[in-house]
């Protein structure tokens, strides 16, 4: 009954904090809104921002409609490689890079299981689809963390991957690109991958070497 009840108190605090921190969102966006209409007031520019504000909702819903496609089509295709058992090969085949990256996580573990799913997903460029992966990650690797209260070498790593998030494909971007009639949407790739590898080099050679100063 003990633990229950501080498993509980954890949550509410947990939800208490969140709360707070939608708080202060909404505080901040409301200033802004009502500063934005007194500018806009003296200035004789109220009109503008009736018209901005419509249009900007009626833009929203397009690209929304725009992207629901592209976002159907790469998603469908990420759970067909799934199901295919085409994630489980290339995750075979990654698994050198895996253990060096997160050498304390076992081989056949869900932890590492759920690791290379969310980074495939995330060099398709296929944020959504790498995000419920990557949260079931981190669950696993604090089933496997011995101090609970501080992240683990494997957490803080898979932190930083997902941070500099090594993109082969950037799905979203070229999405985005597409929705707001760029000439050429995918010209964006090699810019992407180049400083993507030079992000995920860096963060994992830092992380590497601040390994060694706290063990």
């Amino acid at each position: 009954m003990k633990i229950r009840t501080i498993y509980v108190y954890n949550l509410s605090i947990k939800h208490i904090k969140i709360q707070g921190v939608f708080l202060i969102l909404n505080y901040i966006w409301g200033i802004m809104i009502i500063l934005g209409i007194v500018v806009s007031s003296f200035t004789g520019n109220l009109t503008l921002i009736t018209s901005a504000s419509i249009d900007s909702a009626r833009s929203a819903v397009e690209l929304i409609v725009s992207m629901v496609g592209i976002i159907c089509m790469w998603t469908g295709l990420m759970k067909i490689a799934e199901k295919s058992g085409l994630i489980d090969s290339i995750s075979q085949k990654i698994m050198p890079l895996l253990k060096f990256l997160f050498p304390d996580v076992p081989k056949n573990s869900k932890a590492m299981l759920h690791i290379s799913t969310n980074l495939i997903a995330n060099a398709l460029g296929l944020g959504w689809a790498a995000t419920p992966a990557g949260i079931m990650a981190m669950k696993e690797l604090q089933k496997l963390n011995t101090n609970k209260k501080v992240a683990s070498k494997s957490m803080c790593m898979f932190l930083i991957v997902n941070m500099s998030s090594l993109q082969i494909i950037s799905v979203a971007v070229v999405a985005d690109r597409s929705a707001y009639d760029s000439l050429i949407p995918s010209d964006i790739l090699a810019p992407a991958l180049i400083v993507t590898i030079v992000t995920s080099i860096v963060g994992v050679l830092a992380a590497k070497i601040l390994e060694v100063f706290y063990k």
